[in-house]
């Protein structure tokens, strides 16, 4: 039997438009999805999926992960990943509320002025080439912990010229600084405004008990940064504060709403490890009594649609919320792996959808703790950004004893 030629020309060009379009949708799959995965131990990569694209295969079946093949439709190969294989890993439901008190692993320059009383503009630290965001560490070799040690320190050199030792990102430099004497202030000065502590608000994400029965956290899912300089602050030491919150200032287009706590004097509850881009750990004199387990949940468990947010909005007992996954992101450097968007009418009303405080709020989707919420669309509250929970597990694990020793010994270990 013979075919019209157009029929043929109609068949063809069908044809192409499919090997193009599924040429597309693998490109934009291996571009979008990432290089590496974790998974449970009890749940192979081969019973997850990335609708439309799947695990197919893991070779070889190694006890601390391996090498997955992802497959469009199952058949179609996209790219190969590694696996870090984690054991059944299962924490405490966060959501509570937490206050901080941060002391900064020196001081932060947020601000450079001229010194008050001298004609023209003369700051002698940004002469020397000081920016703001700089932390000093020390002024010639005498280390500095505090802004009253900088002030002394500067008052102390009667005028000649000190070195200052600052650290500005990941590299130790040092600055030859010469101070002004002020007419006005009566002292030596070098135009640098510094900070040496914050304080605030966050809430928890999850809780973990270690083999010799310590209790960690996590919370924030995103690093505590100077509120002036916007750069991550370097903790010293810190404590973790009970708090109530009382008060809400609802969020609107163009201006964050905000959770209002009270902080129990006196009541430290727990200890600061650290401060990372994916959120603040640390330790606690104990587990809430209602904290209740929820097993982990990785990338490929989660999908677009319902979800949940634990978060507080008023004294210390988090409540559920509605809330929608509208996109997984994944291969963002900044760590905004998910776009959320608030869908509960008694979050909408009490808040106007994500307020600051917010940042850490637990999101379960399918009876799995999947991410935290971490930032707010300033013009749009009723949606935001939160970070993939294996990102903070993973850091977690990275300190040392905070996790058990059956998860230290292969969960976070590199695959091979």
């Amino acid at each position: 039997m013979k075919f019209p030629q157009k029929w043929i020309s109609k068949i063809a060009a069908c044809t192409a438009a499919l090997l193009l379009g599924t040429a597309a949708a693998v490109q934009h799959y291996m571009l979008s999805l990432p290089d590496h995965f974790y998974t449970d131990a009890n749940r192979p990569p081969a019973a997850a999926t990335l609708l439309p694209v799947t695990f197919v295969r893991s070779t070889p079946a190694l006890p601390q992960g391996g090498e997955a093949e992802l497959r469009l439709f199952g058949l179609i190969p996209v790219k190969k990943v590694s696996l870090t294989t984690v054991s059944a890993a299962e924490v405490y439901l966060g959501g509570e509320p937490f206050g901080i008190k941060m002391l900064m692993a020196g001081v932060m320059v947020i601000s450079l002025n001229g010194v008050p009383g001298l004609a023209g503009d003369v700051c002698p630290a940004k002469e020397a080439g000081i920016r703001t965001g700089d932390i000093i560490q020390a002024v010639n070799g005498q280390r500095i912990g505090s802004n009253a040690d900088l002030q002394a320190a500067v008052e102390s050199s009667g005028g000649s010229t000190v070195a200052v030792s600052y650290q500005r990102g990941d590299s130790l430099e040092t600055a030859a600084v010469s101070p002004v004497f002020s007419p006005v202030t009566k002292r030596w000065q070098t135009g640098m405004w510094v900070r040496d502590s914050t304080a605030g608000i966050g809430t928890v994400t999850y809780y973990m008990r270690n083999s010799a029965g310590q209790v960690s956290f996590a919370g924030l899912g995103h690093a505590v940064c100077d509120a002036d300089t916007g750069e991550p602050i370097p903790l010293a030491s810190g404590d973790v504060i009970a708090v109530s919150v009382n008060d809400i200032i609802s969020g609107r287009a163009g201006e964050p709403g905000e959770l209002r706590g009270r902080f129990e004097p006196g009541r430290s509850i727990g200890r600061l490890l650290a401060n990372t881009p994916s959120g603040i750990f640390g330790t606690l004199d104990a587990l809430p009594a209602e904290a209740k387990r929820i097993p982990l949940g990785f990338r490929q468990d989660i999908t677009r649609g319902e979800a949940l947010i634990y978060t507080t909005i008023d004294g210390t007992a988090p409540q559920a919320f509605t809330a929608e996954i509208e996109e997984i992101r994944g291969n963002d450097a900044s760590l905004r792996d998910l776009v959320i968007r608030v869908t509960d009418p008694a979050l909408l009303e009490a808040a106007g959808g994500i307020v600051q405080g917010m940042s850490g709020s637990p999101i379960v989707q399918n009876g799995r703790m999947i991410g935290a919420v971490t930032h707010v669309f300033v013009r749009d509250p009723t949606r935001g950004y939160g970070i993939f929970a294996e990102h903070m597990y993973a850091q977690t694990a990275a300190l040392a004893d905070a996790v058990p020793e059956e998860h230290l010994a292969a969960a976070f270990r590199p695959a091979s």
